[in-house]
């Protein structure tokens, strides 16, 4: 598929992800509303394969996703929805409206940079080593509550149809695939309980 309103693919996008990767998500949602098709290729976390030296040359830390374009390689979901916003500007991530826009980057980088570094499975798995799945399940639940709990006090006063605005953009797009997959992995698994800001919603 061809991207609409310019930004022309030059070869066929690759996306290199896992399944459970909450960043994979973010990037795969954001291809699919940008109408941008993409060869998916999988890397199984759990076995390893991102230690692979082929792997090593598109991300030496060992991290997905990975997005390829010709030859351009981007890795770090915020990296990759940025790049993708500029090449290819079709079904915008981020609204004209300064402010607004504004809006959708500090709620990008709270979840990017403050929340989800936090709640990565290595850290989790080290900490669980050290200090035991008592204190691990306290520091998940803290981190997240602390998270959401600023997200909500920014949002509150918002008027819109979705989280940042009118139409689904970056804030919303990371924000929601942050909660409901951490939901999902993190929370549910370990028994404990989430409530949502209603801003997130």
């Amino acid at each position: 598929m061809a991207p609409k309103d310019g930004g022309e693919a030059s070869s066929k996008l690759v996306l290199y992800s896992y399944w459970q990767s909450s960043c994979s998500w973010r990037v795969r949602f954001a291809l699919n509303l940008k109408g941008l098709s993409y060869e998916y290729k999988a890397v199984n976390l759990a076995k390893g394969e991102q230690f692979t030296p082929d792997f090593e040359k598109l991300n030496p830390l060992h991290f997905v996703p990975v997005l390829v374009d010709g030859d351009v390689v981007v890795s770090d979901s915020y990296a990759i929805l940025m790049y993708l916003e500029e090449k290819y500007p079709q079904r915008t991530l981020l609204p004209a409206d300064p402010q607004q826009k504004a809006l959708n980057l500090q709620v990008a980088s709270i979840i990017s940079s403050s929340i989800q570094p936090l709640l990565m499975l290595s850290i989790l798995k080290y900490l669980e080593e050290k200090v035991g799945l008592e204190e691990r399940l306290l520091f998940v639940q803290t981190n997240i509550e602390k998270g959401f709990l600023a997200l909500e006090k920014l949002l509150k006063d918002f008027v819109g149809k979705y989280a940042t605005g009118e139409e689904v953009y970056m804030g919303f797009v990371i924000c929601r695939l942050m909660y409901l997959w951490h939901l999902r992995l993190l929370w549910l698994q370990n028994g404990l309980r989430l409530t949502c800001p209603s801003s997130l919603l």
